[in-house]
């Protein structure tokens, strides 16, 4: 279990914050009808920037899912960042998904790369060339075998901030924290063309506890 952060994810704290305020405001100073909405508003923002314990697969050849949400594409295609050809495997993420991202791989971080974009639906094929997007390319070791891994953070139709905490020569281990998107949004993976992809499309992933692929 890689877990050092609390369960609701720090980033959330000001939004919680403000809307239990808001709601207890509203019962105060209002009537159900004032104070019912903002409840809602509460338990949303609560369960949105929920970041819970996950266990992490015990398998070295594992790609692990670095993101909650749903299989959206899986497809032979170009990796831009590592300049390379690779399987590509998009996770789309809805706003009742957990939002924190976690490493895929252990490895080192050899290339970030932050893109100013639009804010098409996350969804959308044209998100990951079009949209904001962060990506991380991390430099892996398979049964002594360098393998490159490339995550990329992708912002949607509402989402507004990308936050990624890694750092170039940075080492990740598996299942580790390393970023967070607010409000909707997508991570690409694109793995070596060698991988022995787990997912379809339509299937619903969980961060750290899902495979993805196998190197």
């Amino acid at each position: 279990m890689n877990y050092p952060h609390p369960l609701l994810a720090r980033e959330g704290w000001p939004f919680i914050a403000l809307s239990l305020v808001l709601a207890c405001l509203g019962h105060w100073w209002g009537s159900w009808a004032w104070g019912l909405p903002l409840d809602v508003v509460a338990v949303f923002v609560i369960q949105f920037f929920r970041d819970p314990p996950r266990p992490i697969p015990d398998d070295v050849d594992a790609v692990l899912a670095p993101a909650d949400g749903r299989v959206i594409k899986v497809e032979r295609t170009h990796d831009p960042y590592a300049q390379r050809e690779a399987i590509l495997i998009s996770v789309f993420m809805n706003v009742f998904n957990v939002h924190s991202n976690r490493a895929s791989v252990d490895g080192v971080v050899t290339s970030l790369a932050y893109s100013p974009g639009q804010f098409f639906n996350a969804d959308l094929d044209k998100a990951s060339s079009e949209n904001e997007r962060n990506a991380m390319v991390i430099e892996a070791q398979f049964h002594g075998e360098a393998k490159t891994v490339t995550l990329v953070q992708v912002a949607g139709l509402i989402a507004r901030r990308i936050l990624c905490y890694a750092q170039v020569g940075q080492t990740l281990t598996k299942g580790e924290r390393y970023g967070f998107i607010r409000f909707g949004s997508r991570v690409d993976v694109y793995l070596p063309i060698d991988a022995t992809v787990k997912v379809s499309p339509g299937d619903k992933v969980k961060a750290t506890m899902t495979v993805l692929a196998k190197l």
